[in-house]
């Protein structure tokens, strides 16, 4: 399933150990679909897609989604988590270098000139 609109509001990342001892993390979003009647629907991503995504406030996203349901204690308990991620605009994505690409030194034309 997709899921798309904008992120209005990033919660705090939660983690812990699980039963088994395994480390887990997972940090939830709140994300505003489009349209007449725009639903407000809360998102989790979990583990290494947290930094692999980075997903960053005022974002226009489209999520690939699971929807689960669990029962605890005679509750049910719905998770939506997404596990792509593809940015529509919005904020930028972060950078993953600091340096400009070689081309951008070069103009088309010039000769190769030290200056000295």
């Amino acid at each position: 399933m997709e899921l798309s609109g904008k992120v209005i509001q990033k919660l705090p990342e939660v983690g812990g150990n699980s039963k088994s001892g395994n480390a887990w993390r997972k940090q939830e979003f709140i994300i505003e679909t489009e349209g007449q009647y725009p639903k407000k629907v809360c998102v989790s991503l979990w583990g290494d897609k947290i930094d692999q995504f980075a997903i960053g406030m005022g974002e226009q996203v489209t999520l690939s989604i699971d929807v689960e349901s669990r029962e605890y204690n005679g509750r049910w308990y719905t998770e939506v988590k997404a596990y792509r991620v593809d940015r529509n605009g919005g904020a930028p994505a972060p950078s993953t270098s600091a340096m400009p690409d070689v081309d951008t030194f070069h103009s088309e034309g010039e000769e190769d000139k030290l200056p000295f």
